[in-house]
């Protein structure tokens, strides 16, 4: 079963199975993970879903497409190079995810 570790700004972690196919996003939504806002639910316009993938994860997920690459300019902490948004990481049968969540979304 996928599973992410989330870890918030102030170092709280949280570990959650997901299902395959789901996005970092959807499972932070349902299980009520602080730090997602998710203002446009996953639709690639607002980068408030912005998360920092842990490095020996971050290699492992598919590349970036052009649309995200633009949108994690707009985030509200500057991105970094491990600076994903959840919304585009599917999980999969193998996801073992860890991300933490920037300081504020907005």
């Amino acid at each position: 079963m996928p599973k992410v570790t989330f870890t918030d700004h102030g170092g709280a972690t949280r570990v959650v199975d997901g299902n395959v196919g789901e996005s970092v996003m959807e499972l932070a939504m349902k299980n009520g993970i602080p730090g997602i806002v998710a203002e446009c639910g996953g639709s690639l316009s607002c980068a408030t879903c912005h998360v920092f993938v842990r490095e020996d994860d971050f290699a492992g997920l598919p590349a970036l497409d052009e649309m995200e690459d633009e949108m994690l300019y707009g985030t509200a902490i500057d991105r970094e190079d491990c600076s994903r948004l959840s919304c585009q990481i599917k999980l999969t049968v193998d996801s073992d995810l860890h991300v933490s969540t920037p300081e504020t979304q907005v």
